[in-house]
């Protein structure tokens, strides 16, 4: 995995700063661009985004909604063998192209509460690798969340520091600004890699649960198993 071997160099070369220091009382990123509450009802095909701005997204087929746990309600994405034709796109939720999806050159956050007991999958991105106009991910390869921004200047990517796929809910935060990628795992600010990423704008939609281009074959699709509640995306 190339993304997750460049991460590694770069805690060897001490360019990723771990903190366990409390989120700050104010970030970077504090415009909606899009929140999906993601409670919706059972059967429901479109994900509405209660921003504001219109950024509502399709639901798979294969996605369960209305799914109840602890007093709230989510999307359930069931686990699907890595690796192993054929593709399924009803696995994902996809929102169309959007420039307020775009980090652009501005300060961008995604926050999202999901929970798992799996060891790989991919929660939401935009773009992929080779992507024109750059892209960002999030992946959890052995159970670490990671995420990283790649643009114009370069790319950069954080972890969690430790497995999250422990069953228990968790909210992950990660934020680019022009000058550092920063993630933070229930309000706890976990790591830093500082440096500059560039303009990140392409013309692909966002994905939620795996990727929109793979056949399993050339390219795997890395779906996610586990349930999310809820994503929230910011902008300067």
């Amino acid at each position: 995995m190339p993304y997750l071997r460049s991460l590694l160099v770069a805690v060897a070369a001490g360019s990723v700063i771990v903190a366990a220091a409390p989120a700050p009382a104010h970030a970077a990123a504090t415009i909606p661009a899009a929140i999906w509450e993601m409670n919706e009802a059972a059967g429901a095909t479109v994900m509405v985004d209660s921003s504001g701005n219109g950024l509502n997204g399709r639901i798979g087929l294969e996605v369960t909604t209305g799914y109840a746990f602890s007093g709230s309600t989510g999307y359930d994405f069931q686990r699907l063998a890595p690796n192993t034709p054929p593709a399924h796109p009803e696995h994902l939720v996809t929102v169309l192209d959007n420039a307020q999806l775009d980090p652009g050159t501005r300060d961008y956050a995604i926050t999202v509460r999901f929970r798992t007991t799996h060891n790989f999958g991919n929660i939401i991105q935009k773009g992929q690798s080779g992507a024109v106009g750059g892209y960002f991910k999030w992946q959890a390869p052995r159970g670490f969340v990671q995420c990283m921004f790649r643009g114009s200047a370069g790319q950069k990517g954080v972890g969690s520091g430790r497995a999250l796929n422990d069953g228990l809910w968790h909210v992950v935060r990660c934020e680019r600004t022009a000058t550092s990628v920063t993630m933070w795992v229930d309000g706890v600010r976990v790591a830093r890699n500082t440096g500059p990423t560039g303009t990140i704008s392409n013309t692909w939609p966002l994905s939620i649960g795996g990727k929109v281009n793979c056949d399993q074959i050339v390219v795997t699709c890395d779906y996610f198993p586990g349930e999310i509640d809820r994503v929230v995306i910011e902008t300067s």
